[in-house]
């Protein structure tokens, strides 16, 4: 997301000073002011200067978010926090996705942290608008990809349909599911910025069913590709995570809509996503040019296993 944001934003003719802890990605660029600096500790690096805005795009916690608001509240025009629709309280609707559904609250039993993971975005937001009030602007993604996606949920379908052959397709062909491209998500940032625009929106790309998705990688990819559906139901019973078991695919109850995000608020005001088929071919030729996946999205061995346990 970083990387998407400096690139939107330099090509807008803005000038840019990253803050970072100059440990990833050092040399990216270098025509581009950085200050190095923890932002979980202090800003004090970054004296008292002024900006227009703020690009926050990885606070995971509300004290992290509560140091930099306060730190910069009379020093910036717009503050603009990236969130997640991991905020909602229920996934179980699209109703209960809307930006007023109700947020996800802290468990106190929650064994992994990851659990807690939307309640603590919904608390940082709740700072930021404290702190900005109407010069917040909180953007909600759900899944982000495109090059440069350091996970292997979506690329790792581009790269499989490429590779042909017989494919394990999972759930069914109608199952929705939604991806946005960085790029888009960025672009919609910087004009949010440049427009002087607050608020809370959802910025997720258009549902689109499972198969239609796979159908474009096969296209985008000249691949002979046969897929093969198998149940969620009989995926489960074979002890296939449904939750990160198999990328893009969601097979938790409580998260049918959870691909089904409504995002029409803010593409009434500029929300662009480009075509699907763009995103893959740029993925994939990313993920070809670093030499494959650096995580592995679902192991062959797997695939075969299954496809030879479930479908026959």
């Amino acid at each position: 997301m970083g990387r998407a944001v400096v690139e939107a934003a330099l090509g807008r003719g803005d000038i840019v000073t990253m803050f970072n802890r100059g440990i990833t990605n050092r040399t990216l660029f270098p025509g581009v002011e950085t200050v190095i600096g923890d932002r979980t500790e202090d800003l004090f690096p970054l004296g008292q200067r002024e900006f227009d805005a703020v690009i926050d795009v990885a606070c995971l916690e509300p004290e992290t978010a509560r140091l930099s608001a306060e730190a910069l509240k009379n020093r910036i025009r717009r503050y603009v926090f990236v969130s997640t629709v991991s905020v909602y309280a229920s996934h179980a609707t699209t109703e209960a996705q809307r930006e007023d559904a109700p947020l996800a609250e802290l468990r106190q039993d929650a064994a992994d942290p990851l659990e807690n993971y939307g309640a603590n975005k919904a608390l940082c937001e709740a700072v930021i608008r404290e702190v900005y009030g109407e010069r917040a602007l909180i953007g909600r993604p759900g899944l982000i990809s495109g090059p440069h996606d350091p996970t292997d949920r979506f690329p790792y379908w581009p790269r499989r349909i490429a590779r042909g052959g017989r494919v394990l397709a999972p759930g069914d062909a109608g199952d929705l599911t939604q991806v946005v491209d960085v790029r888009d998500l960025a672009a919609f940032l910087l004009d949010g910025i440049h427009r002087d625009r607050g608020g809370v929106y959802n910025l997720t790309g258009p549902p689109r069913p499972f198969g239609i998705l796979l159908d474009l990688c096969r296209t985008a990819t000249y691949s002979d590709a046969e897929l093969t559906w198998v149940p969620t139901d009989r995926l489960v019973a074979a002890g296939v995570d449904p939750g990160i078991g198999i990328p893009l695919w969601v097979g938790e109850p409580g998260y049918e809509a959870f691909s089904d995000v409504d995002s029409s608020r803010a593409a009434a005001v500029g929300l662009n996503c480009r075509s699907m088929t763009e995103t893959i071919r740029d993925t994939l030729a990313w993920d070809m040019a670093r030499g494959g996946p650096q995580k592995q999205g679902f192991d062959p061995a797997e695939e075969e296993r299954l496809l030879a346990e479930l479908a026959g």
